[in-house]
């Protein structure tokens, strides 16, 4: 097997030097038969490495025991996330639209381009090059509602971006001048909706109040050649009739600014799965945005998307780190919140299922004898903890592993290099996600 070990290469002159030799070393790890072009290697950034790929899959246990990883191990299953889109794509009554910032590692936008998915929705243009490297054909749609105007630039003359977001009159107008008039424009109006049961509210920030969303509507229709509303009922929404009540918003809105709107956007909010919370399932919240949608009244040929993130990879990938120190309840781990665990910290305040993982692989999958842990990370900062509970065997000791699981969702999106950390290994394995178990503090059952 073919083992990329990360490292902060800069040239792919040097990589290909010494991928000609038959082995070589980095760090501490052996590579051997290395080819760059080759089935077993991808190499992606500076800082990040593949073992394996998703046409050789191992199982995380023999992943440990081969690799013996000082460094967190980023894992990924991509019949998981093949799966997850197919089941979006089938389900959803229009078009999906993945919702890049939440995890935009190339390899998971690979693997959903493979099951069929062929929407992004950007918020940078460092996302719109990505998404455009990758799929030259890939549709995109810029849903950020305030952008630079060198951006705007960048995405429509350079990057063949015809689909915008907005919430104001001016960036309406700012729109319309740096494209030049474009008469191709997708113009998609996010609207303020009422605060519901999410657990985290996103109409602070972006959202034309009602009066707002009518006027720029009205100016825009002259302008665009599609016309839409976008809104976001929040992250991580617990209640599908969400967005039953938004789309009510919306019709009023559409009665009241008297145009033809071609696009309606239901945003993101789908949940994903964590311990104590567990929210219903996908099929619900789609039977409540198509019970919405019907309830407009528009034409038939008005599109419907959304703009799925967590929900699509967050079960999909798990991270594995050694424990570096115990200290009673309390863990030391090699990654923390400012690395792949940001939403495990004191902002947001995620749990995710752990399992132990001792030194050679063995997996302790016991339910008994478990005990509630904090965890730290490795920098100095004293706010880098995470305090669960995570609850694992109590003879957990100095160098056994742990994986978390249901991290594909901000997590590699959120990592930062503070402290000198945020080294990664990205391997792909073959195991089932890890299993969120009901309790009785789940917020759904």
């Amino acid at each position: 097997m073919d083992i990329l070990i990360m490292q902060p290469v800069n040239k792919r002159t040097e990589l290909n030097k010494k991928c000609s030799k038959s082995s070589f070393s980095i760090g501490n790890y052996s590579v051997q038969n290395c080819s760059l072009d080759g089935n077993n290697l991808t190499v992606l950034t500076n800082n990040e490495l593949f073992l394996n790929t998703p046409s050789q899959l191992l199982p995380i246990d023999e992943t440990i025991r081969q690799l013996k990883p000082t460094v967190p191990v980023f894992c990924i299953r991509p019949k998981t996330i093949e799966a997850t889109a197919r089941y979006f794509l089938s389900k959803f009554p229009g078009n999906v639209l993945y919702a890049v910032k939440c995890n935009a590692e190339p390899s998971i936008l690979k693997l959903l381009w493979s099951a069929g998915l062929r929407h992004f929705d950007c918020a940078s243009i460092s996302e719109i090059k990505l998404v455009r490297t990758l799929f030259p054909s890939a549709t995109i749609h810029f849903m950020h509602p305030v952008k630079p105007k060198s951006v705007i630039f960048q995405a429509y003359f350079n990057n063949n971006v015809r689909d915008y977001a907005l919430d104001s009159i001016e960036e309406l107008h700012k729109i319309i001048k740096v494209t030049k008039n474009g008469d191709d424009l997708g113009l998609i109006v996010r609207i303020q909706v009422a605060e519901n049961m999410t657990l985290h509210d996103l109409s602070r920030k972006f959202g034309a109040n009602a009066t707002d969303a009518v006027t720029i509507l009205r100016e825009a229709r002259s302008i665009a050649k599609r016309l839409g509303i976008c809104f976001h009922v929040g992250s991580q929404c617990l209640e599908p009739e969400c967005y039953e009540n938004a789309l009510d918003i919306v019709k009023r809105i559409i009665n009241e600014a008297n145009v033809k709107i071609d696009v309606i956007d239901v945003g993101g909010g789908f949940p994903g799965t964590y311990p104590g919370c567990i929210p219903p399932p996908l099929g619900e919240f789609f039977q409540s945005i198509e019970r919405g949608f019907r309830n407009l009244n528009l034409p038939k040929e008005t599109t419907l998307q959304c703009e799925p993130g967590r929900a699509m990879v967050s079960e999909a990938c798990s991270i594995i780190v050694q424990v570096l120190a115990r200290r009673q309840d309390s863990i030391y781990i090699n990654d923390g919140t400012y690395g792949n665990l940001c939403d495990a910290g004191p902002v947001v305040h995620n749990r995710y299922p752990v399992r132990l993982l001792r030194q050679n692989g063995l997996i302790r999958a016991e339910k008994n004898n478990l005990k509630a842990f904090r965890f730290y990370g490795p920098t100095c900062d004293s706010l880098d903890v995470m305090n669960g509970p995570f609850e694992l065997p109590d003879d957990i000791e100095v160098d056994d592993y742990i994986e978390v699981g249901e991290i594909g969702a901000y997590s590699i999106a959120l990592k930062s290099q503070f402290n000198g950390f945020g080294e990664n290994i990205i391997a792909f394995v073959s195991d089932d996600p890890l299993k969120v178990v009901p309790s009785d503090e789940n917020k759904n059952n």
